[in-house]
């Protein structure tokens, strides 16, 4: 690149970086597959084309997350994207509790979905599906009850 003597010759040049093209991303299957994360939970996603059925570790999700606050969790990226019964998703989710799985699960359809079509992604990302939730139970310190938490103090 040649070397910029001017402010005229900042502007000729026009260094402006492009946005990055999200492009379709699919396995031999035609499945779009997506990795989501919370607390402890993983969920590995995978979705396809369908009738709007959610498998999750082989049963379906309203009988995985009993919990209706759990369920609309799991639905929220489908629902705000506008595609209810048009993917069918099949999930296996490990480690932490429930609702760590959940927010899992709904980090790793919101990621697929926009592996799928990428057109959906500015609607996700701007609802916040696309951010991993990054915080975690801080650990126990020492001379301590739990994290932060002390012993009673008593003067006597």
């Amino acid at each position: 690149m040649a070397e910029l003597q001017s402010l005229q010759d900042l502007k000729a040049a026009n260094v402006a970086p492009e946005a990055p093209v999200h492009v379709q991303k699919l396995d031999a299957q035609g499945r779009a597959y997506a990795t989501g994360k919370r607390k402890d939970a993983v969920a590995r996603v995978w979705v396809t084309r369908g009738a709007g059925r959610i498998l999750v570790n082989g049963k379906d999700f309203t009988e995985y997350f009993a919990r209706p606050v759990l369920q609309m969790i799991v639905q929220q990226p489908i629902i705000s994207a506008n595609r209810t019964g048009q993917y069918d998703i099949r999930a296996t989710v490990a480690g932490g509790g429930l609702s760590g799985q959940a927010g899992a699960l709904r980090h790793g359809v919101s990621r697929a979905l926009t592996f799928y079509e990428p057109e959906l992604r500015a609607i996700l990302k701007k609802e916040g599906f696309l951010t991993r939730d990054s915080r975690v139970v801080e650990r126990k310190k020492y001379g301590k009850k739990k994290a932060r938490r002390s012993f009673q103090f008593s003067k006597r």
